[in-house]
């Protein structure tokens, strides 16, 4: 047993990572419950179309107005004390929730309240603890630890959170919620363990305003982590668009049904259990860049393989690899802008990154609904396809020095 845990966490990554793992993985079986139970319960209260739609977008609304101010709060102030207190007021306003649902008072409105509310203590949430793994962590085994990350986003929340948050659901509608402030306090708990270098802060006091800029324009000088950027930002408004008419794509022209449906997101993050297993051996047989390459092809030929796909089961074939994908490129392109990024910076140009993800999400979204609406269910992946491929040629050449901009550094540790 202790040889399978020092091969899942090799020693060398200290016990900090372990606490930080630990915390991670606990807080994702409790936003995985939530994936299922919090739509679960906005249809509880309300089949309005448009109050629905309400919902998700009210989870996403917070990145764009407070992500670059989360930032700033992560880079001035104390990392651990900030991540602990917003978890605090996460399981606070869940517990507000439970309370409201055990005693008949819940309603609409109060909910859509609470879920914009957790949306923003989670901006703040996500962008500090992100800060967390550089500064506990050295650079070269910055790609390992982040694979142990991501397997607990694929692992526990993506497959064993929705079916355990619907599971508790049909139990009593304030047990997931119950179940997922447990989790919140538990990681909160564990990141407070945690011991951490001190991070150098200018003396001198500034308007937050002065701090955003500072980190927008770190991000624009510096050539690879500008150019990565902008390549998440370009590729989620194709995987946004794209994604976005994915369940009418399940429905309408696989003709597979709502467990068809379910089998689909299923595939993806089977796939990523396959990421997950190659990771620590891709990185050790081939360049950051040439992973990044062969990624940025799987996904594009990914929309064009949808576009042309008819069946299901070559849908879900489809989805797995894109699955394996997307962990892989998601572990390699936060591990390339860790190391690129000083600890000081790292709270503002990682939420300039993240407000970029979600802002570009909601704006594809958007587009392929539209092109939806006007051409076709599968006009999008079409759009995706050829967007896609666009950037790839654009950006082929830039790939390698993108992806060890930070080499001269990582050769001097």
């Amino acid at each position: 047993m202790s040889r399978i845990l020092e091969a899942a966490v090799p020693p060398r990554l200290g016990t900090n990572f372990r606490w930080l793992l630990g915390s991670s993985w606990i807080s994702q079986v409790g936003d995985g419950i939530a994936l299922a139970a919090g739509p679960l319960l906005i249809a509880s209260q309300t089949h309005d179309p448009f109050l629905v739609a309400m919902g998700a977008l009210l989870q996403r609304l917070p990145w764009l107005l407070f992500g670059l101010y989360a930032g700033v709060i992560a880079d001035r102030l104390d990392r651990r004390l900030v991540v602990v207190l917003v978890d605090l007021m996460r399981a606070a306003v869940l517990a507000v929730l439970v309370l409201t649902i055990a005693t008949g008072a819940v309603n609409i409105g109060l909910v859509l309240g609470a879920l914009f509310l957790f949306g923003t203590a989670e901006v703040f949430a996500d962008t500090t603890s992100s800060t967390l793994l550089p500064m506990v962590v050295d650079k070269a085994d910055l790609g390992v630890a982040n694979a142990r990350l991501m397997a607990g986003f694929v692992t526990v929340n993506q497959m064993l959170g929705p079916p355990l948050g619907a599971a508790l659901f049909a139990l009593g509608m304030m047990w997931p919620f119950v179940v997922q402030g447990v989790c919140v306090l538990l990681g909160a708990a564990l990141i407070a363990k945690m011991r951490l270098p001190a991070v150098a802060r200018p003396q001198e006091k500034k308007r937050v305003r002065q701090d955003i800029l500072e980190g927008l324009r770190w991000t624009w000088r510096h050539a690879a982590v500008r150019t990565l950027t902008l390549t998440i930002v370009t590729f989620n408004i194709t995987f946004g668009a794209a994604w976005s008419v994915l369940v009418l794509y399940s429905l309408k022209t696989l003709d597979m049904g709502e467990v068809g449906f379910g089998l689909l997101t299923t595939s993806g993050a089977v796939g990523g259990l396959l990421g997950i297993g190659l990771y620590d051996w891709l990185e050790a047989r081939f360049s950051l860049g040439n992973i990044m390459r062969v990624g940025l092809v799987i996904e594009t030929f990914t929309h064009l393989a949808l576009a042309l796909n008819r069946s299901g089961v070559g849908a879900m074939v489809i989805l797995f690899v894109f699955g394996a994908h997307a962990f892989v490129w998601g572990t390699t392109s936060r591990t390339v802008r860790m190391r690129a990024v000083p600890t000081e910076f790292q709270g503002r140009v990682g939420s300039v990154y993240l407000v970029g993800v979600f802002g570009s999400m909601v704006i594809g979204t958007g587009i392929g609904g539209l092109i939806a609406g006007m051409w076709g269910i599968v006009a999008p992946f079409w759009f995706a396809f050829v967007g896609s491929g666009l950037l790839v040629v654009l950006i082929w050449k830039q790939m390698p020095h993108i992806a060890h901009a930070d080499a001269d550094d990582l050769s001097a540790t």
